[in-house]
């Protein structure tokens, strides 16, 4: 069993092969995908996707580079997630390498959808590109006001970040930039994470991990991060899938574990 648990499939590259696509990501053995809310004005499409498919599940939240667009408060955003397949918060966080947003209202959002996090019980999907020190003086500042559950999607940052992030039990994300030639610093902090803490996803239609890079990415595609991350961790592809899949039930306990042997409809 594999669990995406980070997609786009309401993004328009799908629009014309949605199905396939989830068949594809089936017969690849994943028995949950997770697509990502990144703008709440759009959530009514993402409900429509979700509800059409059995295994597919969302979340709820505004991308950083979207923040300035909507400015949604936290009592918005737990309304809003109460829908019975939205399993999440965000994605929400920092991302200072497009700064397509004023910092301080990225920092005064990313902290609303902590507040509904905490709030309504279920994970932040955090978002952080080269913003690791306030990322982490965020998160432990909010921390310290109640406890919330979430994780660092599409780990591409630090060492410092990712032991921060377990310091507040948090988990950590590993998306196709882990099979990447260049990612070895990468792989170095994977293999230094405990088993744990650790999800895979495809942040598809992004990322193709290798051996399709340069492809659009897809759900199914999961399964080569996850050959890699078993590598790293020097443990069997198996091990890993069932490890992950784990991690992401416990963490989006909201979703509902696959029954054993039963097939997606």
């Amino acid at each position: 069993m594999l669990i995406d648990s980070h997609c786009h499939l309401d993004f328009p590259d799908f629009a014309a092969e949605r199905h396939a696509v989830v068949g594809r990501a089936r017969a690849a053995g994943l028995k949950r995908m997770i697509t990502i809310s990144t703008r709440v004005r759009e959530f009514a499409a993402i409900r429509s996707l979700v509800e059409a498919y059995d295994d597919v599940y969302c979340t709820v939240g505004t991308h950083p580079h979207n923040a300035h667009e909507e400015e949604v408060t936290a009592a918005e955003l737990v309304d809003l997630a109460r829908h019975p397949k939205c399993v999440g918060i965000g994605e929400a966080g920092l991302d200072y390498h497009y700064d397509k947003t004023p910092r301080a209202i990225a920092a005064r959002v990313f902290r609303a959808h902590i507040a509904a996090a905490r709030q309504s019980g279920l994970p932040i999907v955090v978002h952080a590109r080269d913003a690791d020190a306030d990322i982490a003086a965020i998160l432990g500042d909010e921390m310290g006001k109640g406890a919330f559950a979430g994780l660092l999607h599409c780990f591409t940052s630090s060492a410092a970040l990712a032991e921060a992030a377990l310091s507040l039990g948090l988990y950590i994300s590993f998306s196709g930039v882990l099979t990447f030639k260049n990612s070895r610093p990468l792989r170095e902090i994977a293999r230094a994470l405990p088993m744990d803490r650790v999800l895979v996803e495809t942040d598809a239609p992004y990322l193709a991990p290798v051996p399709y890079r340069g492809k659009r990415n897809e759900p199914a595609f999961v399964a080569a991060t996850a050959e890699v991350l078993a590598e790293v961790k020097g443990v069997s592809p198996q091990t890993i899938a069932a490890a992950t899949s784990a991690n992401a039930l416990r963490l989006f306990s909201k979703m509902p574990a696959p029954a054993i042997g039963a097939e997606a409809a």
